[in-house]
């Protein structure tokens, strides 16, 4: 490599360097608190009408839940290359009832005892139960009581979009989370939830308060965040996204 080419590499990581989360700080707050995590991976992007196809649930204590399920539907070709999860990986695993109606149960838990529970994109996940609840006839949770943690969001009330919309992988980057095998339930969860206890311990005035307190900025920031992507989507023709959509979707018939 030249030394010209060696120089303007410099100049770049100068001119703009890397940006950095602030120190780990020694305050208290909800991220002292033991936190469980949930992550899916499923047949497509849209919450109302594709499947889960695997889950991760890790308990706030050591306790790890993970499982497949055969959906009965298609995968189609794009999803299977993002998680690998093919039909014929699927075949033998159980069909989507009794491990939803499983799921469930582990939320509803959660909920009696208060525990938070971190979902990267909640809006996302959580809906995706919800539809499948839904769909298979299964007793739901009491959604109003869960106290949902989601680094996606908290990230972008932090940023404020200053460092665009991230995925799991750039906000595990940024706050130096380990994330080897992204795309996989387990790996996910796990990266989400080391990423909200850095949140927590970097950002004293996110921390602070109990987690209803923090639900009710995140509800605030999503909010945030969706006008941001109005205002760009009523310039080009896009659809426009529920501001009140977390950390479930608003309940639409498919």
């Amino acid at each position: 490599m030249r030394l010209t080419t060696y120089v303007r590499a410099w100049w770049r990581r100068v001119r703009h360097p890397t940006p950095r989360p602030p120190a780990r700080g020694l305050h208290d707050g909800w991220h002292r608190t033991p936190l469980a995590s949930l992550d899916f991976e499923t047949t497509g992007i849209d919450p109302l009408i594709d499947r889960v196809l695997s889950y991760a649930l890790l308990s706030d204590g050591d306790h790890e839940i993970t499982g497949l399920i055969n959906p009965g539907v298609e995968i189609p070709v794009q999803s299977a290359a993002v998680h690998g999860l093919t039909a014929e990986m699927l075949a033998g695993a159980p069909h989507p009832a009794g491990a939803i109606a499983d799921v469930l149960d582990w939320v509803g838990a959660l909920i009696d005892r208060g525990v938070g529970l971190v979902v990267f994109n909640a809006a996302y996940d959580l809906t995706m139960l919800r539809a499948e609840a839904r769909r298979l006839g299964l007793r739901q949770p009491d959604w109003d009581r869960l106290l949902v943690v989601d680094p996606y969001v908290i990230d972008w009330g932090i940023q404020r979009g200053n460092l665009g919309s991230r995925r799991l992988v750039d906000v595990a980057s940024y706050y130096m989370v380990t994330l080897d095998n992204a795309h996989d339930a387990t790996a996910d969860a796990r990266a989400a939830r080391d990423v909200a206890y850095e949140i927590g311990a970097r950002h004293p005035a996110v921390a602070s308060g109990s987690l209803d307190e923090l639900m009710h900025r995140e509800r605030e920031w999503f909010a945030g965040r969706v006008e941001n992507w109005n205002s760009y989507a009523r310039t080009a023709g896009r659809t426009l996204d529920d501001p009140h959509g977390w950390p479930l979707a608003a309940e639409l018939v498919h």
